[in-house]
């Protein structure tokens, strides 16, 4: 995020190439799209045929709090994103407040559904203004494999929000990172397609129930409460289903 200030500016610019922030030796991250509330780039994983995709963008409509929020509602986003099939807290962990979650999306025909099984954590910096939001792919014994779907185990997703001025007051940049292998055999470029077709709608769909959250004061679980007053995001009390809550040895990260 120290690097986002150099990123924002190219909003104002035509640069089709650009490195966020790439090592020596990194393959240079490549501008797919440039629309008016967000940016996508893309860079070959290498020994693969699959991209790692970087999004930047802003918005001035809605609080960080509620952006936040509505990500992390489950029972909400099934309202909102038209696209998922199953959508689960399996087990918690109440020391971290870390969650494994078992999603089941639609793909594009004539593509079998996918589902995910994924551990997320998120935590509140106040120190620095700052949410983060971190996801990856997991095994868990209580979500065996589906035949009915095809099973994601590759999966990593990283967002970062920052409030132009605190979290509940409009206007925010976030910077998401992602990659994951969706078990096809098409080739990358229509993968990219894909992405950078389903990318924008999932955005603008996430941006618009965030703001029918706020004009409507629909009861979306506040996931900042206990971030706010200690320090570090933590997840609501809620029976999770499956085998129950686990101390973070026992949780297994992939």
């Amino acid at each position: 995020m120290k690097h986002m200030e150099t990123i924002s500016s190219l909003f104002q610019g035509d640069s089709q190439r650009l490195d966020p922030r790439a090592e020596p030796g990194e393959q240079p991250w490549e501008m797919i799209m440039d629309k008016k509330h967000f940016k996508l780039w893309r860079r070959p994983i290498e020994g693969t045929h699959l991209y790692q995709y970087r999004v930047f963008g802003s918005y001035t409509d809605v609080t960080p709090r509620q952006f936040f929020n509505v990500q992390l509602d489950t029972e909400y986003r099934k309202k909102w994103d038209s696209l998922v099939i199953k959508l689960d807290v399996i087990e918690r962990d109440v020391a971290t407040g870390s969650e494994v979650i078992h999603w089941v999306t639609h793909f594009p025909y004539p593509m079998y559904s996918r589902d995910y099984v994924y551990v997320r954590r998120y935590r509140v910096d106040q120190e620095n203004n700052l949410m983060v939001l971190v996801s990856r792919a997991v095994e868990h014994p209580s979500v065996p494999e589906d035949p009915e779907y095809v099973r994601v185990r590759t999966y990593e997703s990283q967002m970062v929000i920052r409030p132009h001025k605190t979290f509940d007051e409009n206007g925010f940049d976030y910077l998401l990172t992602y990659s994951d292998n969706p078990q096809t055999v098409f080739p990358r470029y229509c993968l990219s397609w894909m992405v950078s077709s389903g990318m924008p709608d999932f955005l603008e769909k996430l941006h618009t129930a965030a703001l029918k959250a706020k004009k409507l004061e629909l009861e979306v679980r506040d996931y900042l409460a206990k971030g706010l007053e200690g320090g570090e995001g933590r997840a609501p009390a809620a029976e999770p289903k499956g085998e129950g809550s686990r101390s973070p040895a026992q949780l297994e990260y992939a």
